[in-house]
This record gives structure tokens, C-alpha cells and sequence, in this order.
């Protein structure tokens, strides 16, 4: 009997992967050797009072994810990179604000962690938790999935891919931007799949080329049409309306900041009216009306990993009744 991947049966399916980012407002990533365990925080090289506050704030339910992070460069030193990325205030979005720190042991990250939840302020503190010398903002970060043994579809394609995207990274010569290994983060059957931060946007099926071509922000937008999973900052269904007008503004959309309302939907949510406001980097702002519509030819029954036993449902979202409501101009936006 044939292996199964659930990253195969969803490209068989054709699948359309938008509207699968899942939205945070805080990702806290936490550099921790490999090999990971199925369930990345139980790795034994995981202290318990990281694991302790894991599970504490998985238990109150906070839009905060925690993921594990490695490079391909061996740790020869105990210190370990702390990252938080911070989702910007409203009320228009461009992605997370990032703050880095070399912590001494992985051990004293949790006693950090909890500071920086409770609003202490970090900047002054002794070397021990000292603030990273690396705070250009011009940093980015990507962190591509290679958790096999939570799923193996994120081996059989996460690994290759993540070194061809260091290879790619190299070649461009873009010395700011950063990849990691990272532990999973939702949708093993779009494998290879990858976060991009600050901007906080999900993309999966990569493959050399197209990861070349969001890297310089050039070519055809409409090849992220079948790559792009969603943007993190806004609500799933919201996500392929974004897409939409990423497709119609093309590679500037990407300088933009966004705000949303839903204005009314269903019971169930088989249709949500929205507004989608954005302002562009003169000031400029521009609101769209839409309404998304549950679209059941694109909605599927399947595995949603390689260790499912059942199929699940995963209900896909169609755009319709879109228009642009206003256009404030630079000099109206103070």
C-alpha cells in the first residue's frame, strides 16, 4: 500500500490554500536544537519552565504562538536567540515589530518571556538577557517548516526547501534577510510551506523560483496566486479578499497598511460583509466594500495531515460585490 502525503492528495485536489494563515498577534520564537519532538515543546532540550508557560498560555487561550527555531549552522555556544514579534497597533497594519535578544542559557527564557508579556521594560537589563545588537529594522525573517516528526510531509519537503532557500538568499546577496528551521505552524499538506516576518504573511508549495520571486518582489504577482496562504494579520475569510487586491495593486501592495470591519454576516459565516480600508505610503487611503460568500465547489473533504484517520471539512471563501467606497486623499488623512 502506496505511503500517504497529505501534501500530495491537496495538490491533486487543486486546492486553493488562501485563507489558511492563521492570524496572531504575537509570535515568540525560541532558537532550541533539533532533533524536535512530535510535540515541539516536549523536545527534551526544552527547559519545564518554558514548557510551563507554553502550555499556560495555550490554556488561556491567547492569540500568542510559540515556535521552536533552528539554523543550519551548528550551535557551538549554550546562548540562544530570543525573537518576538509584535503585531503592529491599530488602526492600519503593515505586519509585527521585532525585538531580539542573546540570552545566556535557554533556561532563563522563560523568566523573559514573562516579563515581556506583563509589560516590563527590557532595554536596561544586565548582559545576561542582553538586547541583541541585530535591531535593524530591515531584518527579515523567514521561517520555513521542517517538522517531520510532526508531520513528515514537512521533512519530505521542508528540508530540501529550506536549503534551497538559503542557497537563494545567498545568491541575491540579501544579507539582511534570515531563514530557519522552524517548528510546525499549521498546514502540513501545503508543504513546503514558510512564514515570512515582519510582514507576518503564510505562503506554501514553494518551490526555487517563486521563493526568488517573493524574495525581490518582481515578475508576475499572479504566480502567488497559487502560493499564497493568507496574510496573518486579518481573519482567515478576510484573507482571499486580500489576495484580490494584492492581485489588482501587484508588488506595491506590499508597501500597504491595513484596517478591516466586519460589517455583518451569518449565523455561520456562509457570507460576511466587510470593508478593507488600506493606506498607502504617501498617506493615501482607500476603502473596498465586499461580500465573501462560502463557495462550495472550491470547499473540500480531506486529510488534513499525514496522520489524519478522518477527512476534515475546509470550507473555501469566494469575493463578490467588491467596490472601491472611497478614496481619502493624502491632504484628508490627518
Amino acid at each position: 500500500m502506496a505511503k500517504f502525503f497529505c501534501a500530495e492528495a491537496s495538490r491533486q485536489a487543486d486546492e486553493d490554500m488562501i485563507g489558511s494563515g492563521t492570524p496572531y498577534l504575537t509570535y515568540i520564537l525560541i532558537e532550541c536544537p533539533t532533533p524536535w519532538a512530535f510535540e515541539a515543546f516536549e523536545s527534551p532540550a526544552v527547559p519545564q519552565n518554558l514548557r510551563d508557560l507554553v502550555q499556560a498560555v495555550q490554556q488561556a487561550a491567547l492569540p500568542i504562538r510559540f515556535l521552536l527555531i533552528a539554523s543550519q549552522q551548528r550551535k557551538l555556544t549554550p546562548k540562544t536567540k530570543l525573537l518576538i514579534y509584535q503585531q503592529e497597533t491599530q488602526p492600519f497594519v503593515g505586519g509585527y515589530r521585532r525585538l531580539e535578544w542573546t540570552i545566556d542559557r535557554i533556561e532563563q527564557v522563560a523568566e523573559v518571556v514573562k516579563r515581556y508579556l506583563n509589560g516590563e521594560d527590557l532595554s536596561s537589563d544586565k548582559p545576561s538577557i542582553e538586547r541583541s545588537a541585530e535591531q535593524s529594522q530591515n531584518i527579515q525573517d523567514i521561517l520555513v517548516c521542517t517538522h517531520g516528526m510532526h508531520d513528515q510531509c514537512c521533512a519530505k519537503y521542508g528540508l530540501p526547501f529550506y536549503r534551497q532557500a538559503i542557497t537563494a538568499i545567498s545568491d541575491l546577496k540579501l544579507n539582511t534577510t534570515r531563514v530557519w528551521k522552524a517548528s510546525h505552524f499549521g498546514g502540513h499538506r501545503f508543504a513546503p510551506t514558510a512564514i515570512t516576518l515582519p510582514d507576518g504573511r503564510y505562503y506554501g508549495a514553494l518551490n526555487d523560483q517563486i521563493f526568488r520571486t517573493i524574495l525581490t518582489h518582481t515578475g508576475d504577482i499572479q504566480a502567488l496566486r497559487s502560493v499564497y496562504r493568507g496574510w496573518g494579520i486579518l481573519p482567515t475569510p478576510l484573507q482571499v479578499l486580500e489576495r484580490e487586491l494584492m492581485m489588482k495593486y501587484r508588488w506595491d501592495w506590499f508597501n500597504n497598511k491595513l484596517s478591516y470591519q466586519i460589517l455583518e454576516q451569518s449565523h455561520h459565516q456562509e457570507w460576511i460583509r466587510t470593508e478593507l480600508s488600506f493606506e498607502q505610503p504617501d498617506g493615501t487611503i482607500y476603502t473596498y466594500g465586499a461580500e465573501l460568500v462560502q463557495d462550495s465547489a472550491q470547499t473540500l473533504f480531506l486529510k488534513g495531515s499525514c496522520n489524519a484517520t478522518k477527512v476534515a471539512k475546509f470550507i473555501k471563501y469566494g469575493v463578490s460585490q467588491l467596490q472601491l467606497r472611497s478614496v481619502k486623499p493624502v491632504y484628508l488623512s490627518a
